[in-house]
């Protein structure tokens, strides 16, 4: 009887420690998933306030088409860059460098640096740009816990049987940690 009883306790005790390894994971699972819909909410946020941006200098810059073609090539990249953080980190970094480019003409251009709408915009879209970062360290940490989870021992035994893969980061590209080059 004793046997049979001490059988059952490990049983039992195999049985919570699973169960409390596997809501572990997905808690984790979902942190990740819901930090990446707060970069694809702050990503989008920002795609949505280029139109205006772009009208605004269109106004005051309008021999500058290049440099606004490329906003909107780079826009409608992001909207279309497929949604992996590979991807979607990808596009913006390219569209991140035509907005500097954006704003290097406000320089060049003192009406457009001194009006009311370009100046809304340019706060906005500096605002969100903050909110994109938090995002993204946000996500990273919360990808970070998570592929420490599905890793470490002994929750990697269940990550396996139950194919919890590792998450990618998401990472600036390296050609975006160069300065853009701005020429008028």
């Amino acid at each position: 009887m004793v046997p049979l009883l001490i059988i059952i306790g490990i049983i039992v005790v195999l049985g919570i420690i699973a169960v409390v390894l596997y809501n572990g994971l997905i808690r984790r699972r979902n942190q990740v998933e819901n930090a990446w819909g707060q970069i694809d909410v702050q990503l989008k946020r920002r795609i949505d306030l280029i139109p205006n941006l772009v009208e605004t200098v269109k106004a005051y810059a309008s021999h500058e088409r290049e440099t606004l073609d490329a906003v909107i090539r780079a826009r409608n990249a992001a909207i279309a860059a497929p949604s992996s953080p590979h991807a979607q980190a990808e596009a913006d970094s390219i569209l991140t460098g035509a907005l500097k480019q954006v704003f290097a003409l406000s320089e060049a251009y003192p009406d457009l640096k001194a009006n009311t709408n370009f100046l809304a915009l340019q706060e906005e879209l500096t605002a969100t740009e903050g909110r994109v970062a938090y995002a993204r360290q946000f996500y990273n940490d919360s990808v970070l816990s998570y592929n420490n989870s599905v890793d470490q021992f002994p929750t990697v035994i269940f990550a396996r049987m139950l194919k919890f893969e590792r998450r990618e980061y998401f990472e600036a590209d390296a050609g975006s940690r160069d300065a853009p080059k701005v020429q008028f």
